[in-house]
């Protein structure tokens, strides 16, 4: 959020990516909370699989600010490292879950 806060309110580019990126960024959130909730494997999965659409559309956004240079470099850069990070451990998980994991 600080991030975001951080970006031009001024500049109509800047504010449409912004709103993708707050949107699919909260997503990945809630999809994991709604994930716990769930009652059975299935929507478990279902879930995580939510989760890193949202984590895939998010590296978008912050790969878009970056390469525009609208964004500090080195905040979206680590932005963008846990991000993906994040969708590893998400695409790990649901592999896990579906049984395909190489082990």
């Amino acid at each position: 959020m600080k991030f975001i806060d951080g970006l031009s309110k001024n500049d109509f580019t800047v504010q449409i990516i912004v709103k993708q990126l707050l949107r699919s960024a909260t997503s990945i959130g809630a999809n994991i909370i709604e994930a716990q909730a769930g009652s059975t494997k299935r929507d478990f999965t279902n879930f995580f699989s939510y989760a890193l659409k949202s984590a895939n559309e998010s590296k978008f956004w912050l790969g878009l600010l970056r390469d525009s240079a609208k964004a500090d470099k080195d905040k979206t850069e680590v932005l963008l490292r846990e991000t993906i990070e994040l969708a590893n451990i998400l695409g790990s998980s649901i592999l896990t879950l579906r049984g395909k994991r190489k082990m």
